[in-house]
């Protein structure tokens, strides 16, 4: 079996269920099962597609998106998805590294053929909603494939996606999932969220992350539930689809959270179909959740990566709240906190965390060094620092690059940037280490002030220490009118390091 038979699967026993709705069309399970059979055939056929070449797509969420990802399962191939939030010059990077064979773009990003022309003449190019110059369009593309669609000795053991991370630290590299990977993340997403083939999931983040194609996308396709899928994230469409689609699920990061829940519909909302609201990050703050809780809607919380698929640690429908934990390791998933010798630290005492499980990435594309330094033994070494109590709960506490040592003491910024996000005054917040003859290193925060709200640094500072042990305090605040920040609203603190050099 590959993945796609999982929705050959769907179809045969419920044909006219409805799988995807998008702006106003909709896809049963026949007829999302006999689209990507025509795109298996037409990949194979027209463009020689075989097993282990690269498919990468450039565009906002889309039917079609989902359709690739399992035309390339059939066929053995792997879906690179392209971020279209990067630059042009960052785009073209990824499709070369990853020595892409077919491009699919939307005509929004079409400002990228150009350069990939001159850097990958071989690189063949299908439009989708367009035919591009000396290219075709999809639905065109579809109808010239002939032949079965299938390659042998395709099974779950095939690599499947090549997602590029965020580039938090640095150089994007290209995590490789195998197809079982998906599968393995799929059975704990059910778990986590109690889902079933009755469920209606949303999905607004973009697929182009782990987050938006795996948290519930795709698991849900592979169960037989519905998905709406947005293009893209916006407040009032995120808040109009709960009130007239009755979605029973959704993924939201922090800053989309934050923007629902400022934004003027959000206390007249009808937000009952929702069982469950699903976020994650290094850092949820508190007063998001609790804004979300005092709808009556269960926050669940998810830790993991890129590289976990990403779900790894997560607390589950119907478990008891548990402040700031991000949950219990997975069912089908084994985390340990660790010293940098390897070695489980006891309880309470921060340290690594690390993973292992079958959902865990197989390598970073093309980059040996990269993987022997993230994959030691079996466990992917996250490069996040955690705590793990007494019962065996998850607190991530920052990313371990992120990590401020002041006069031998360890500083988490995202410990930081809590205290400081909880004075009235201030929207966002980020914490970074600066040079200083003396500590070697003092925090600095980046502020950005609510609107109609006015604070000074002194203020800040004097609420900080408030709140904080002396060493920890910031030296210094920085007011911003924004941060920079990923696809998935982390803030990317080595920028931020890069501005301040």
């Amino acid at each position: 079996m590959d993945l796609s038979d999982l929705i050959d699967r769907n179809a045969a026993f419920t044909p006219d269920k409805l799988a995807i709705r998008f702006e106003g069309a909709t896809l049963t399970y026949r007829d999302l099962s006999q689209r990507i059979a025509a795109t298996a055939r037409a990949l194979k056929s027209h463009l020689g597609v075989g097993r282990g070449d690269r498919v990468a797509i450039l565009a906002a969420n889309h039917p079609d998106y989902l359709v690739l990802l399992y035309a390339c399962a059939r066929l053995g191939a792997m879906l690179v998805p392209i971020n279209w939030r990067l630059a042009v010059p960052e785009q073209v990077f990824i499709l070369t590294d990853a020595s892409v064979k077919v491009l699919f773009v939307e005509e929004t990003y079409a400002a990228v053929l150009a350069p990939l022309a001159e850097a990958a003449p071989e690189t063949r190019v299908v439009g989708l909603e367009f035919a591009p110059p000396d290219a075709i369009a999809f639905d065109e593309f579809l109808a010239v494939g002939t032949g079965d669609g299938r390659n042998p000795h395709i099974d779950y053991s095939c690599p499947l996606l090549i997602v590029y991370t965020s580039g938090t630290t640095g150089r994007p590299k290209g995590a490789v999932l195998r197809q079982e990977a998906l599968v393995w993340n799929a059975a704990m997403s059910l778990h986590m969220h109690g889902l079933t083939s009755d469920d209606h999931i949303l999905t607004v983040l973009p697929f182009f992350h782990v987050g938006g194609l795996n948290i519930q996308t795709t698991p849900a396709l592979q169960l037989g539930a519905t998905v709406t899928i947005h293009r893209r994230f916006a407040p009032d469409a995120t808040l109009a689809a709960i009130a007239k689609d009755r979605p029973t699920h959704t993924v939201l990061v922090p800053t989309t959270i934050q923007a629902v829940v400022e934004h003027p519909h959000w206390a007249t909302t009808d937000l009952s179909s929702l069982r469950a609201l699903s976020t994650g990050s290094v850092n949820v703050p508190q007063p998001l959740i609790d804004a979300v809780a005092a709808r009556g809607i269960p926050v669940l919380q998810v830790y993991g990566s890129t590289e976990t698929c990403p779900i790894a640690v997560y607390t589950r429908l119907g478990g008891a709240p548990r402040g700031t934990s991000t949950g219990l390791p997975g069912l089908h998933c084994e985390a340990r906190i660790v010293n940098d010798q390897g070695a489980e630290v006891p309880h309470g005492t921060a340290g690594e965390v690390v993973v292992r499980g079958p959902s865990v990435f197989f390598e970073y594309w093309g980059n040996e060094a990269a993987t022997g330094e993230a994959l030691k033994n079996g466990w992917y070494h996250t490069g996040d620092i955690g705590t793990r109590d007494a019962d065996g709960y998850f607190h991530i506490h920052d990313r371990k690059k992120n990590v401020i040592i002041s006069g031998g003491e360890n500083i988490y910024p995202a410990e930081l940037e809590r205290v400081l996000g909880e004075h009235a005054a201030v929207a966002e917040v980020a914490v970074i280490g600066a040079p200083d003859p003396r500590w070697q290193e003092v925090p600095v925060a980046y502020v950005v002030v609510r609107r109609d709200c006015a604070v000074d640094a002194e203020a800040l500072i004097a609420h900080a220490r408030d709140n904080l042990a002396r060493f920890k305090v910031p030296r210094e605040i920085v007011f911003v009118d924004s941060l920079p920040r990923n696809a998935m609203g982390k803030v990317q603190h080595f920028i931020l390091k890069q501005q301040q050099a």
